[in-house]
């Protein structure tokens, strides 16, 4: 057995492409193999900024004979269908063979196909796989580009190496013939490099200062930063992206230290950070006391006889006509904020659509003002927000939460953190029209957040105005104090309640406008925060007279279909967390239930009870009861528990089973509104014994037409029972 090796060379691939044209090539080369019969053993696949390269393991030598048994036509069949079943195999008709069947003599072809050499394969193969790839973008070259019918690749190709161990599989793609002539580095070994075997091409590479797996550059870009700055006692800021950017960028990466003017720090350090990484691929570094240092890491892809310096040097003033570009614009900002404040950028909102059926920025910066204004009046936010460790409920006055509460707040107390609440949602997206944002947008938000300090307003504006669009993604921080939460919510309620007002929702795998991103943002934040409100209240604020002067459709159908939206994504959010979703269903399907602090602390609740014993056996006599009363109920009607008549409970099982319904149902309410929900599946847990022996000793459709009511009447209280906790015919068993 040999070992494959398929180097396809070409000029830069980007380093955005080059992950998934690995894994491409892996793919199409064992599909390949596995279709001709051809055995191997691990298949490697990775790239360069030149080259495209496969290495497979013990090649088998051929591939395996093989034979095939192909049906064919009656043997008395006309001449015409034996001659297409003849064509068809290529063979004689001596060589068929006919068998008796149960519906008479068959003739049968039994095909015996020889290995076919390694090489022979490959040859074949290798064009299949060249011709066939596909691309994101592509591009022609040479003069056949005047054709469309001409070569297509990702940048123009130079060669091709084809090796089974030390033999050249010939193959021509592209009017590129195969060989063992691959080229080293650009600089350090322009020549041409022959490949003596497959088993020593990355030996032989590495010596012409190719260092072929992405995984051996990556290390080497992350350990020689980290001494580098070590050594200038710096720490690098962590870039797993751009660790691999860089790994795409280079053949042969050598990391070196460089510095910038200490002056270009009273840019805030995110544009710093962004300037440095997007346009130049830098490194950021950290001084010891946390704060961004003047420093970066860049990668040459070339060890400079001068140790760097020339380099260094050169993306240093690359580096400082960035920067200035960049502090011209935040001097701009700074400029137009201390001759009339944040609000001076207002103005030009109104300048901007938001959407052609919802207005202007503006319009939605006073539809999101007068809902933080309303969400901490309202008391849905309190003054210090629950932060629990894990869901839980915090304390809390009872629900929905009516207009006028302060939830503990003395009335100055809330008008101020109201006027604040207001006061930064209308200044949030002051810094859209901002010089900064305008060339780094990436940082809108944080840039508006850094100039309301310079305004000189309260830390609590500023930071509420940094933060509004957080959560950005699984894992970002949430605003935690109340001025932060009302703007933050009242940016994404505004955002999902305008565009499905409008008729604009998501669908399928197209979310134009991030409402999906928003509805994990808000669950995200109310979860963290454990806030006790109530969706409907929220979206019936939300939809204001502002919006409303908009067509769109009517309340009762938003509410549906955002409560329907939300529903979707606590399920996509809950079942990375190892919730299942069935049993959020079971408790939604109860109605009403739009409080997701207090949904969440009975799912999680549910979802421990339904995996005892008690819980499981449990849900088999509810399901067996719910199937009983719905093909009763189709007979005769709805049978209710009002018509339950104790008096008739003569048998032991059903007057246990009645007893045991008085004592549960009054603590598994009592539990249900003190919100303790493992006490309620407690008070549930109690029913398992005597719903067992009421189906196990009793026939429930009695002859006796009172006796089956009543029994009936029985059930019917038994399953209003357990749908005090949720309804258990939307789990599975």
């Amino acid at each position: 057995m040999s070992h494959f090796l398929l180097e396809i060379g070409s000029e830069e691939i980007p380093a955005r492409m080059q992950p998934a044209a690995a894994a491409q090539l892996a793919k199409r080369f064992t599909e390949a193999c596995a279709a001709a019969g051809l055995t191997h053993g691990q298949v490697t696949a990775d790239a360069t900024p030149r080259r495209l390269w496969l290495l497979a393991e013990d090649v088998a030598a051929s591939s395996a004979a093989t034979s095939e048994e192909l049906k064919g036509p009656r043997a008395d069949a006309p001449a015409q269908a034996i001659d297409g079943f003849l064509k068809k195999t290529g063979l004689s008709r001596d060589a068929l063979e006919p068998r008796d069947t149960p519906k008479g003599p068959i003739l049968f072809a039994v095909i015996h196909r020889e290995g076919r050499p390694a090489a022979v394969l490959l040859s074949e193969i290798i064009p299949q796989i060249v011709t066939a790839f596909d691309w994101p973008k592509s591009m022609r070259w040479g003069a056949p580009s005047a054709s469309t019918a001409s070569p297509r690749w990702v940048r123009p190709l130079t060669h091709l190496v084809a090796l089974l161990g030390s033999e050249i599989v010939p193959a021509e793609v592209h009017g590129l013939a195969t060989g063992r002539t691959s080229r080293g580095h650009r600089i350090h070994a322009p020549g041409a490099l022959e490949i003596s075997r497959a088993e020593t091409w990355a030996s032989q590479l590495h010596g012409a200062h190719v260092i072929a797996r992405t995984a051996d550059r990556r290390r080497i870009i992350a350990d020689r930063a980290a001494a580098l700055a070590a050594a200038a006692v710096l720490t690098v800021l962590p870039d797993a992206g751009l660790e691999a950017e860089n790994a795409g960028l280079t053949e042969w990466p050598v990391p070196l230290l460089g510095q910038f003017d200490p002056a270009f720090l009273a840019v805030p350090p995110e544009v710093i950070q962004l300037t440095m990484r997007t346009n130049q691929k830098y490194f950021a570094c950290a001084a010891p006391d946390g704060t961004l240092a003047p420093a970066f890491i860049c990668v040459a892809n070339l060890e400079a006889t001068d140790g760097g310096q020339s380099i260094v040097k050169g993306n240093q003033r690359v580096l400082s006509a960035r920067l200035s570009d960049a502090k011209f614009f935040w001097d701009q900002d700074l400029a137009t904020v201390k001759a009339g404040g944040l609000e001076a950028f207002l103005p030009k909102l109104d300048q901007i659509v938001f959407h052609e059926k919802l207005g202007t920025v503006a319009d939605k910066v006073d539809r999101v003002a007068k809902l933080a204004r309303w969400l901490i009046e309202s008391g849905a936010i309190p003054a210090a927000p629950a932060v629990p460790a894990a869901p839980a409920i915090p304390a809390s006055p009872a629900l929905p939460v009516a207009p006028g509460s302060t939830r503990g707040l003395s009335e100055s107390q809330a008008a101020t953190l109201a006027d604040m609440a207001e006061t930064a949602a209308r200044l949030a997206k002051a810094d859209l029209v901002s010089a900064t944002v305008g060339e780094f947008p990436e940082v809108q938000g944080l840039a508006g957040g850094y100039l309301a300090r310079v305004a000189g307003l309260d830390p609590q504006i500023a930071n509420a105005i940094r933060d509004h669009y957080k959560p950005t993604g699984q894992g970002d921080d949430v605003p935690t104090d109340p001025v932060g939460i009302a703007v933050a919510l009242a940016d994404k309620f505004d955002t999902i309640t305008a565009f499905y007002w409008i008729d604009q929702p998501p669908t399928g795998s197209k979310d134009p406008f991030a409402l999906r991103r928003a509805a994990l943002g808000i669950i995200a934040i109310i979860l963290r925060n454990g806030l006790r409100f109530r969706l409907e209240s929220v979206l019936l604020a939300a939809a204001g007279d502002d919006l409303r002067k908009f067509d769109g459709i009517f309340f009762g159908e938003l509410e549906k279909l955002v409560g329907a939206f939300f529903a979707d994504r606590l399920k996509v959010q809950q079942r990375e967390a190892g919730v299942r979703p069935d049993i959020i269903d079971a408790v939604f399907a109860l109605g009403g239930e739009d409080d997701l602090v207090r949904l969440l602390a009975r799912v999680h609740a549910l979802q421990a009870f339904i995996t005892t014993e008690d819980g499981t056996n449990l849900l088999a006599g509810y399901k067996r009861a719910a199937n009983i009363l719905k093909a009763e109920d189709a007979k005769d009607g709805p049978h209710s528990a009002a018509a339950l008549d104790p008096a008739q409970l003569t048998d032991p099982a059903e007057q246990a089973l009645g007893h045991a319904l008085d004592t549960a149902l009054p603590r598994a309410a009592k539990a249900v509104e003190s919100e303790d929900f493992t006490a309620a599946m407690a008070a549930l847990a109690e029913l398992r014994g005597p719903v067992d022996s009421f189906f196990t000793g009793l026939m429930v459709n009695a002859p006796e037409p009172a006796v089956r009511r009543n029994r009936l009447a029985l059930l019917a209280r038994f399953r209003d029972a357990v749908h005090t906790v949720a309804d258990f015919s939307r789990i599975e068993a």
